[in-house]
């Protein structure tokens, strides 16, 4: 019995030193909100942008070509098809603009406001369950990794960043295929049933992922950059101040920094994703015929006739987009995951971690505490752990009150 008591303390113990104190289905509403979020702040100024490319080369927003939308969570392939429908030409609305905040003002008070969130609902559709899908699967590898101590805890968002990114683009892909194709033709849902069964039997079923590798060609390492410098400032301002928790400010300005040093590094991998991307798009969904898109050509391309300066371009651009985008949505993700833990708390929920237990790091050391596999002499983790001690506390208690005063749980 008294082995049955401790493997169960132990193993609760381990359970919340992972820092997952939420359930799945509350990390997947605080990231479905930081989601709405972003898009309804960040859509605006990518309305903006479009329209003003729209009037400067209106040739490249022309029937037979393509261009990106992005709602500052994700990047949307949308077709030109000079007025198929009402909703596909809000690009192409007469005007004329002499920069961003007129071009804002413009649309606002002659197109009324709800023009400034023109195309946010099909990119939707998309944008907010792969986000739901990434910051899940997230927050579960890591947890994983940290339990099962097979990786360095300093390589552990690295790694749960990479693997979350790509299962979430793997799993949108050919709903962006199938939304695209909606979208450029003007489909009902029993011809885009018809076209993917006839797509499945010409190309096979991997024709349905068809461009998700010049996706991950930028969106992997984005994700690598990303969590594994934002994991690192976050644990060094826990680490200093002696708090369990990140505030708003705090949240907004790493995800700000790690959002920017992700986009600088990641530039040259953005610059061939959106070029073969429209690429493809041009040639499968709407039948204009170009040179080859392999990926590595095109980088040779690229190099040999425009220089390697061309691999660089839009830096500016890219990080007025990213930095705040990063910084709104998991500024937002903390909080509301931080909402749901005091809500737990409150509510005597079996998942919830007592205030009591979040403590600093010297705190933990001072107590014996220590992550898993390591001893309370090792070195201090920098990712923050969390220690648990109301189970091994109750233990004790009853283990008094039934005269056993032998058997000793982990931590007591």
């Amino acid at each position: 019995m008294s082995e049955i008591v401790e493997e169960k303390s132990d193993s609760s113990h381990r359970n919340k030193a992972q820092g997952v104190t939420i359930s799945p289905t509350q990390q997947m509403i605080s990231s479905g909100t930081g989601a709405l979020m972003t898009s309804f702040l960040m859509t605006p100024m990518d309305v903006v942008k479009i329209r003003l490319q729209a009037q400067a080369k209106p040739a490249a927003f022309s029937k037979g070509h393509c261009f990106l939308y992005c709602n500052g969570l994700m990047d949307h392939l949308c077709t030109c098809v000079n007025g198929l429908s009402p909703s596909s030409q809000w690009y192409k609305r007469p005007s004329q603009f002499k920069g961003t905040f007129d071009a804002m003002l413009k649309i606002a008070r002659y197109e009324g406001i709800t023009s400034l969130w023109s195309g946010l609902p099909p990119t939707l559709v998309m944008a907010i369950p792969a986000t739901v899908i990434y910051f899940t699967a997230y927050e579960q590898l890591k947890a994983f990794f940290s339990d099962i101590d097979l990786i360095s805890r300093t390589a552990q968002p690295m790694v749960a960043g990479s693997l979350a990114r790509v299962w979430a683009a793997t799993c949108i892909s050919p709903i962006e295929m199938v939304r695209t194709k909606v979208q450029s033709q003007q489909l009902t849902y029993t011809q885009v049933l018809q076209a993917v069964q006839g797509m499945v039997r010409a190309n096979g079923v991997l024709s349905l992922w068809r461009g998700l590798g010049p996706t991950l060609l930028r969106d992997v390492p984005f994700s690598a950059v990303y969590w594994s410098s934002y994991e690192s400032m976050k644990s060094h301002v826990l680490r200093t101040s002696g708090r369990s928790n990140l505030h708003f400010h705090e949240a907004f300005t790493a995800g700000a920094v790690g959002g920017t040093l992700a986009a600088f590094c990641t530039l040259p991998f953005d610059v061939i994703k959106t070029r073969r991307q429209i690429d493809i798009g041009e040639i499968e969904l709407i039948g204009n015929r170009k040179e080859t898109t392999a990926t590595w050509k095109l980088i040779h391309k690229i190099y040999k006739t425009e220089g390697l300066n061309a691999l660089f371009t839009g830096l500016f651009p890219r990080l007025v987009k990213v930095a705040p985008s990063c910084a709104i949505m998991i500024s937002s993700y903390e909080f509301f995951k931080r909402f749901f833990a005091v809500q737990n708390e409150g509510g005597g929920e079996s998942s919830a971690i007592p205030s009591h237990s979040f403590h600093s790091p010297s705190f933990r050391v001072e107590k014996g505490f220590s992550p898993s596999g390591s001893s309370p002499g090792d070195q201090e983790s920098h990712i923050p752990i969390i220690a648990f001690m109301s189970q091994t506390q109750s233990t004790d208690t009853q283990s008094v009150s039934h005269g056993d005063t032998d058997r000793k749980t982990p931590g007591s």
